[in-house]
């Protein structure tokens, strides 16, 4: 069983400020590994910046700025959202670091010298923004690029090009052995019967229409496109090309670590196909994963500054908090899906989940314990309530079905399971009536439905630790529980909570007003 995780997000491009679709992808990686630390795992955890290329180089001549100072300026916002959410990647990287430059040169030259990489004359139409070549059948006759649907641009140029059918068996025999390499299974079906049917293309990988990249040393005025650039951030990051650096033979060339790349819909074709063909060309074993989260878009589709529909996460973490964005995040789209983000939905998960069902369950169980038994929590004493056995089962059943639904990247069903848990203990309330114990003196049954009630609080919080960051130790706080039982080997048995005294604290996310919130969140979007 492997016991160590490489998980990475794809580099952003700082063309302009981050918004909350990049705020979405970085969270719920950084979910996933909060989790598989929780599990004992060891966890690589990269994000970073893709800086290179002629969109940076225009935007650069714009604001009369050298293209590195454009780039540092928005990289500062990128680090900045980062800590406001709470991120816990181990490194960053950029594109324009040395560290990353010198690999991205060595990978070059390597493919060039193995033949991989030829030199030619590309012609076709070129999309600025996302930097894509497209023929004249993708563009239509209107010529508009089929990603963006922005106009493209006719273009010719000498480029060198990557030569995709020397590998492509490899990686069709790669991914019909391994069918968990590309999820969700519907991104398999698109690379397979959009591209590789029709006749992949051969890539080209170096320009020569701008000068902001990496430079071919084989051939001055030609510097390195972006894929190649931009996809060697997940080797550089670790050291590469020096094969011995400690990081890159601990966390991709040990098989005893498992590598999962993150990326949305718009790459999968460069993570899915043209990533692994590099790495097969560079001798170096694939990833175990590549999965494609879906959009999170608005109403009116897709997020961009230039349909000036885009949400500004800041504002929503200073008014709401760090968690209540968190869980959204998490929990509102099924995280492989496209969703859509509303006010209306966002204030509602905060309430109806957030507020109703965790916050008030933990208020309404510390109040009972301080009133029946001085706040302190009752020791376990087994099943003695008629509803105590129904939900101990499912506590450990949430956590047996919260593992394996993580380790399968369904975080959005994982907390759903977690909900389902603080649901069936805040009905185990009405269904034990303890105020009608506590009134008849049955006070062992009492004492029992007091415990359960804390344990699955406690339970309830270690499941939600990897998205609810501050909440935990919040609640740890008002049920008296040390931070070492904030660990996942204290779950294996029912009913180590208890002897610890409670104390009543803020709610733990007050009651928004509907109305309010949703006007205010209305206006960030205008």
């Amino acid at each position: 069983m492997k016991k160590r995780v490489y998980i990475t997000t794809p580099i952003y491009y700082p063309s302009a400020k981050l918004h909350i679709g990049h705020a979405y992808c970085t969270t719920l990686c950084d979910v996933f590994a909060r989790y598989k630390r929780l599990m004992g795992y060891e966890v690589f955890f990269l994000t970073g910046s893709d800086e290179h290329g002629e969109k940076i180089e225009s935007k650069a001549k714009e604001a009369n700025k050298t293209s590195q100072q454009f780039v540092d300026e928005i990289v500062v916002g990128f680090k900045e959202l980062w800590d406001a959410l709470k991120i816990t990647n181990n490194d960053f990287i950029r594109t324009t670091e040395q560290r990353h430059i010198k690999a991205v040169s060595y990978v070059f030259s390597k493919l060039l010298q193995k033949g991989d990489i030829y030199l030619g004359n590309y012609e076709g139409w070129y999309c600025v923004p996302c930097e894509s070549f497209w023929t004249e059948t993708q563009t239509g006759d209107d010529h508009l690029c089929p990603d963006c649907h922005r106009p493209v641009e006719k273009k010719s140029e000498e480029s060198y090009f990557f030569n995709t059918n020397k590998y492509l068996p490899a990686l069709m025999k790669h991914f019909d052995e391994n069918p968990a390499f590309l999820t969700p299974i519907s991104r398999k079906n698109e690379m397979i019967n959009t591209f590789i049917k029709p006749g992949l293309a051969d890539l080209a990988v170096s320009r020569t229409s701008f000068s902001w990249g990496v430079p071919v040393k084989e051939k001055p005025g030609h510097v390195v496109y972006v894929w190649i650039d931009a996809l060697v951030n997940y080797i550089s990051a670790l050291g590469y090309p020096d094969e011995n650096a400690e990081k890159f033979k601990k966390f991709w060339n040990d098989k005893n670590t498992e590598i999962i790349h993150v990326c949305g819909a718009d790459i999968t074709r460069f993570h899915a196909l043209y990533w692994p063909l590099f790495l097969l060309g560079l001798d170096l074993r694939l990833p175990d994963r590549v999965f494609v989260h879906g959009l999170l878009m608005m109403k009116d589709g897709k997020m961009s500054k230039s349909k000036g529909n885009v949400i500004d996460p800041f504002p929503l973490i200073e008014r709401y908090g760090v968690d209540a964005v968190r869980y959204y995040l998490a929990r509102e789209t099924v995280f492989g899906s496209d969703g859509t983000f509303t006010p209306e939905q966002f204030i509602e998960r905060v309430n109806v989940d957030l507020a109703n069902d965790y916050g008030n369950l933990l208020h309404r169980t510390i109040s009972m314990i301080i009133k029946y038994f001085d706040g302190i929590i009752p020791t376990y004493q087994g099943q003695v309530t008629s509803f105590d056995n129904e939900l101990e089962e499912l506590a450990l059943s949430t956590i047996k079905e919260y593992r394996e639904q993580f380790d399968e990247l369904e975080i959005t069903e994982a907390f759903i399971s977690v909900f389902k848990l603080v649901s069936a203990t805040n009905k185990y309330i009405d269904n034990t009536e303890p105020w009608n114990l506590a009134k008849n003196g049955e006070t062992k049954a009492l004492a029992s439905a007091m415990n359960h009630l804390a344990n699955n609080l406690y339970i309830a919080a270690v499941l939600l630790s990897p998205v609810l960051v501050e909440t935990t130790k919040k609640l740890f706080t008002q049920l008296g529980i040390e931070e070492k039982f904030l660990s996942i080997e204290y779950l294996n048995k029912y009913g180590v909570i208890g002897g610890q005294k409670v104390s009543k604290g803020i709610p733990l996310f007050p009651r928004l007003k509907p109305e309010d919130e949703i006007e205010y969140i209305k206006n960030l979007m205008s």
